[in-house]
């Protein structure tokens, strides 16, 4: 962040160098048509104390990935034509931005912070409202500065947010994995966040988080739970606090943060990664408690995090508990961690609206940024940042990226598995790639003697809420009627007939043994973790290598002990077994072919399930 941008935004978020961007700096290029810069008046170079004065600059604007931002000197009184042509480079940004924009008014295209005078300001955003509302958006200002330009007139520049009204589900979802420590405050966190109210500092807030008994009476998360907490399109906060249900909820919101609850006991972390390697989450939140610092589990799910990539920030929790003293001995516990050369992490400590909003827009733009949040979820105390850090949070992948996802061929990734009353069997899971509608035909697999039999989709909830479309990179609920649920499993397939699907038994993974007591070798058992497969695989080769020990590379051949799966060459993997840790991708596969797997006879009309 440019230090005279961070000087000008006042916020306290520690300086971030490496060219990661300005507070201001847009992360989309200019909309077609947008032209070079925009003309502003030149002054004599002084500013109002009578002294020679550098306006300050910010990067000009560069295309990247997420959210499309825009800047405007100013927008009055545009002309008939001025203003189509600005509505229709709005809606070009929104396209990009996935339903988001950002707009700068009183920067230019070129970065110069020249500012608007007080009604100059007011008429631009009447000006903006006009074409949100042309387009079917809302805008919510973010902040507000005041600029030293070369004027006698106060000026100011603004950051608005443009979010589009959602139509037919197609509201803008992110997923964010809860991770860490058992008794760190992550469900109680959740449900103060999803239910609006506090906790009474005994557990109260989670009690609907829970799935199981045990879980109640323990006090501690056993299993995977969703959670969502929706912004509606000014960026206000829509959750359980007004008794609405979640189709509600998913109906009055524009942006849904889906929560995956993990567990934070050692002896449930199949399940924890499980849930980080299946339900492809877009960022992680790690829950530290402030009174306990970095303990147990945490370190490990850090790792976790790190090594399938899945950008993180973190939450210090229970600040109510402790001494101020005791929170920034926590507090610089973490960024020495996060600044180890393993980790790499800069850290930015967030305590205000602003520091809030830069963290957002410098997370999304550089992997290395780690924003970290000091609350209470007895107290409330910093809860509000949080709330604006989620809602201006932008989206990973731009629509380019999921157009390209979508015209490939369906698939689907079995997750979860139910049995309905008066629906039948429902399977939960992510759609990688393709689209899939209520109706469709697809084929499902692979089974035990690795045969992919039919089946027909009979209907589609996203949120617990009916769709009759689903896309790219979604999660739902399929109900597949009566097809028998004791022919699926987790871990399975779901994809279109065309694709003829290839399965395997044997495959070779480049992989670095993170950790292991004596020597990885030729025989060793694992349990394999590769998206939502996971199965013990030995170790048939170790190729170039009689063993491998601790931090060393090679490319190791796995065979699955029980069935076949469906994996795909440059997929993550990651395996365990006790202490031993690995981490590596997917190299080559060991393809059993379609005439050896029973496709056609799967097929067959002996073989429907519908």
């Amino acid at each position: 962040m440019d230090s005279r941008v961070s000087e000008l935004f006042g916020g306290c978020c520690r300086p971030v160098t490496g060219g990661a961007g300005g507070a201001l700096r847009g992360r989309g290029g200019p909309a077609p048509g947008s032209g070079g810069g925009s003309k502003a008046k030149k002054k004599n170079g002084r500013s109002r104390g009578g002294k020679a004065n550098n306006p300050p600059y910010l990067p000009p604007e560069v295309s990247s990935p997420g959210r499309t931002d825009g800047r405007r000197l100013k927008l009055v009184n545009p002309s008939q034509y001025r203003f189509e042509h600005l509505v229709t480079q709005m809606k070009w940004r929104l396209q990009e931005g996935r339903g988001e924009a950002v707009y700068q008014i009183g920067v230019e295209d070129n970065g110069l912070l020249v500012g608007l005078s007080e009604e100059e300001m007011r008429a631009s955003l009447k000006t903006l409202r006009r074409m949100a509302e042309k387009v079917g958006a809302d805008i919510t200002v973010l902040r507000e500065r005041e600029v030293d330009y070369d004027s006698d007139v106060p000026r100011k520049i603004t950051e608005v947010l443009v979010r589009k009204v959602p139509d037919n589900q197609q509201f803008l979802d992110l997923r964010v994995a809860v991770l860490g420590n058992v008794d760190s405050g992550k469900s109680t966190l959740l449900g103060v966040l999803t239910q609006g109210e506090l906790d009474n500092g005994r557990g109260r807030a989670r009690l609907n988080l829970f799935r199981h008994l045990h879980e109640i009476q323990s006090g501690r998360t056993s299993s995977i739970s969703f959670e969502i907490l929706g912004f509606n399109s000014k960026g206000e906060v829509v959750n359980y606090s007004d008794s609405r249900t979640a189709e509600e909820i998913c109906e009055s919101s524009s942006k849904m943060i889906t929560f995956i609850d993990l567990a934070g006991h050692h002896k449930y972390l199949k399940t924890t990664i499980f849930g980080l390697t299946s339900y492809c989450p877009d960022f992680a939140m790690l829950v530290v408690s402030a009174n306990t610092g970095i303990a147990g589990t945490t370190r490990e799910h850090l790792g976790l995090a790190m090594a399938l990539k899945v950008p993180f920030f973190i939450v210090i929790s229970k600040v109510d508990l402790c001494s101020k003293a005791t929170v920034e001995r926590t507090v610089k516990q973490l960024e020495r961690i996060l600044k180890q050369p393993g980790c790499n992490k800069l850290p930015l400590l967030v305590n205000s609206d602003d520091d809030a909003v830069t963290a957002a827009q410098q997370f999304a733009q550089s992997p290395n940024i780690t924003p970290i949040f000091t609350l209470s979820s007895v107290s409330g105390e910093n809860l509000d940042l949080l709330k604006v850090f989620l809602n201006i949070l932008p989206p990973l992948t731009n629509s380019k990226e999921q157009e390209e996802l979508m015209q490939q061929l369906t698939e689907f990734q079995v997750d979860e598995i139910y049995t309905v009353p008066e629906v039948g069997t429902v399977v939960g899971g992510t759609l990688s790639s393709g689209i899939c509608r209520e109706g469709e035909n697809l084929v499902v697999g692979p089974t035990d003697d690795g045969k992919f039999l039919r089946l027909k989709v009979c209907s589609i909830q996203r949120n617990r809420s009916a769709c009759r479309v689903l896309r790219a990179g979604q999660a739902a609920t399929l109900a597949l009627g009566p097809f028998d649920r004791s022919l699926l499993r987790k871990g399975m397939v779901m994809v279109s007939p065309e694709m003829n699907p290839t399965i395997c038994s044997v495959f070779e993974a480049e992989i670095v043994l993170l950790f292991h007591a004596t020597t990885f070798r030729k025989g060793f058992q694992v349990t394999v973790h590769v998206g939502n497969v996971r199965q013990t695989a030995i170790v048939e080769k170790i190729h170039g290598k009689d063993k491998l020990r601790t931090g060393e590379k090679a490319v190791v051949r796995f065979r699955f002990i029980k069935h076949p799966e469906y994996l795909k060459i440059g997929a993550k993997l990651l395996f365990r077994e006790g202490v031993t840790k690995g981490i590596g991708h997917v190299t080559d596969l060991q393809a059993i072919t379609t005439k050896e797997n029973g496709l056609e006879e799967s097929l067959g009309p002996g073989q429907l399930s519908f």
